[in-house]
């Protein structure tokens, strides 16, 4: 059985300071540390080879006993990150501060126990964190009974149980909007777009149930921020970005006007940038979504921004982001700077970046390689995209991916191949629900383009081929493929035999 390289994992994550307090929580305890030991060793290596960690401590009578002593060495590890984090945010306080309020209780220090009670209400609330405030009412109602066995009936029982019910409802008003949420995220994560009339009409009865169509109906500001969120992701998936746009700036105004709760919903707050970036990408406000690329990077380091969670969102978010607008506005040769960059930071980040971060750096990074004319390196570097299909992620990619790919191969001059990959593109796309005619009108015009020897005949079928996209373009559905690619650009490009950034910006009056 291969070692397990979770402690290395773990190690490798922490930063110098988290590093230094483990180092020094670590002095305080007496005794032999053979933990820190193997912590000094792992530390310093590259890759996890457990075999090196063997050989190296061979004569030490710990080793004999290895997985214990790394299991150890975990454990210890993530107490002394809990105690390092444990004010780091509202709900780390909160969980002190109940076992705080439980340890007097069982004392029957009931006058101290209440002061941590009120103390830690009160921080409750202000964040709205409704499960601990509601833990701290039930302990309200057991002081009290402790209270009236002593005599003294200060506090009215009622108002208590008013007060649970209002936690309560909220509760459950933030639960729906959360389930709410998961439906319309599901489309989102699986498509990025609806494909087709079915997912269309599960998203307009999201946007037609009464918490989402109604007005007042969120029952505090971290339900409000979904609310506005939901409506957001609503609109995006219909390519409605002018709705959308509104959504998403109602949801950061919310976040921005309470910072505690935008403190607390950091991820929340980068993903409504970054959908607001793509808003601003579309309506061709290029200096706008280059002020909210700078806007997400400049929230690293801050005030519920400091998780490696958030740090590894902020890079993947804006450096993904930064691709699209060099690719929108045909500035190929900085995506080219970008993307030796993000092949650095990416090794750094070893295997913390998630798929589907992964598949759009590799889709961007080929498309840039097209963008400077390197057709055979976009292929190789889409191939990683085309190979690796995760069948229940990112479907939009993988069946732009496709389309994409067949340009690339008649770029190449890969005319017999290319009547093959044609019909195993084709096989793939009636085989995933989706309605849209553009790829209809590509696949159509490509394969008559790959038969078409002659050059008079080729500008012929071009010719169609723009007339035919041009149309197309007029419906915001269909518009969808210059997330992808710009085929309007590319078609003038062939036709005007010019660089293919050249007709982006042309086409984009830049």
């Amino acid at each position: 059985m291969k070692p397990s390289n979770e402690l290395y994992k773990l190690i490798k994550s922490l930063t110098k300071s988290e590093k230094r307090f483990f180092k020094l929580s670590s002095a305080l305890q007496s005794g032999e540390k053979n933990y820190l030991k193997i912590f000094d060793f792992i530390e310093k290596q590259g890759a996890y080879r457990e075999e090196d960690l063997k050989e190296f401590f061979q004569n030490e009578t710990f080793v004999k006993h290895l997985p214990s002593e790394k299991n150890h060495l975990y454990r210890l590890i993530l107490k002394s990150l809990r105690v390092y984090y444990s004010e780091q945010s509202a709900s780390s306080i909160l969980k002190q501060e109940l076992k705080n309020v439980e340890i007097l209780y069982n004392k029957a220090l009931y006058k101290e126990c209440e002061k941590f009670v009120q103390r830690a209400k009160s921080l409750a609330i202000e964040h709205e964190e409704f499960y601990y405030w509601y833990e701290l009412i039930a302990w309200e109602k057991k002081l009290l009974e402790a209270a009236y066995e002593d005599g003294e009936f200060s506090r009215n029982l009622d108002d208590i149980i008013e007060e649970e019910e209002l936690v309560i409802a909220r509760l459950r008003n933030l639960a729906e909007y959360q389930v709410i949420y998961s439906k319309i995220n599901l489309i989102f994560r699986s498509g990025g777009f609806t494909r087709n009339e079915e997912e269309r009409k599960i998203v307009e009865d999201i946007s037609d149930y009464h918490l989402i169509k109604g007005k007042n109906t969120a029952l505090s500001t971290r339900a409000s921020s979904m609310c506005y969120y939901i409506k957001g992701l609503c609109a995006a998936t219909n390519r409605n970005y002018e709705d959308s746009f509104q959504f998403f700036n109602r949801t950061k105004d919310i976040l921005d006007n309470n910072p505690l709760i935008k403190e607390d919903l950091g991820q929340r707050y980068i993903l409504t940038l970054s959908h607001l970036l793509r808003c601003y990408i579309d309506n061709k406000q290029f200096k706008e979504a280059t002020n909210v690329i700078h806007e997400i990077r400049s929230l690293e380091g801050g005030k519920g921004f400091n998780s490696m969670d958030l740090s590894l969102r902020i890079f993947t978010i804006s450096y993904n982001g930064e691709f699209a607008l060099n690719h929108a506005t045909g500035n190929f040769e900085a995506s080219a700077k970008l993307a030796d960059e993000v092949r650095v930071r990416l090794r750094d980040l070893d295997d913390k970046v998630s798929k589907e971060q992964n598949i759009l750096f590799s889709y961007n990074q080929a498309y840039t390689y097209f963008g400077i004319g390197d057709y055979k390196k976009a292929l190789s570097t889409l191939n990683e995209v085309l190979n690796d299909n995760e069948q229940r992620l990112r479907q939009d990619i993988y069946s732009f991916a496709r389309i994409f790919n067949l340009i690339i191969h008649l770029e190449l001059e890969n005319y017999d191949f290319l009547e093959y990959v044609i019909k195993s593109t084709n096989r793939y796309l009636s085989k995933h629900d989706r309605d849209y005619e553009i790829e209809n009108v590509v696949i159509k015009h490509l394969r008559k383009l790959a038969k078409s020897m002659n050059l008079t005949q080729r500008n012929e079928i071009l010719s169609k081929m723009k007339v035919e996209v041009a149309e197309l373009m007029k419906d915001q559905q269909e518009r969808v493929i210059l997330d992808y690619f710009h085929l309007p650009a590319w078609i003038n490009s062939k036709l005007d035999k010019t660089d293919f950034s050249k007709a982006i910006k042309e086409y984009n009056h830049l």
